[in-house]
């Protein structure tokens, strides 16, 4: 089988940020996917499945209640390596375009106080799984270091 393209980037190179992973035309639309990469891959500690949970849960839960990109949220949540996010949204979009949101979203997440939407038995098919504090700490982490001074070589892959 053909590789799939994820799995061309140098993840050895690979730096925290906002990434254009793919993207496909959906009748007369273009959908774009983005890597929200908080981890350098197979170089620091991947995210906490707890708190990857949670900030799946505060992100999703943010973005779409946006006022200016509710409706063109597809999609919000983590990777398999635990490194990050995946978001799509409707658009032929670039890294840039996103930023302040992806900033919003993180500070959103790094400041929530009270109960997480979507945590209840009822709700959520492992509502157990959840670490907030560790969950601000990563956002917060992410926001400060990356997002907050975000520089051109963590928006688009390495060569």
């Amino acid at each position: 089988m053909k590789k799939i393209t994820s799995f061309t980037i140098n993840h050895n190179k690979l730096l925290r940020g906002i990434y254009v992973s793919r993207k496909d035309a959906v009748g007369s639309n273009t959908v774009t996917t983005f890597d929200i990469r908080m981890k350098e891959p197979n170089r620091e500690p991947v995210l906490h499945a707890g708190a990857s949970h949670t900030i799946e849960h505060l992100g999703a839960t943010f973005l779409r209640n946006d006022p200016e990109w509710k409706d063109r949220v597809l999609y919000w949540g983590p990777m398999g390596c635990l490194t990050g996010f995946y978001c799509i949204l409707k658009g032929d979009l670039e890294s840039k375009d996103i930023v302040d949101l992806i900033k919003r979203t993180f500070q959103f997440t790094a400041d929530f106080e009270g109960d997480i939407p979507g945590a209840l038995p009822k709700d959520c098919g492992n509502y157990l799984l959840h670490d907030l504090p560790m969950a601000k700490w990563e956002s917060r982490k992410f926001l400060t270091e990356i997002l907050e001074n975000i520089h051109p070589e963590n928006l688009s892959y390495p060569k």
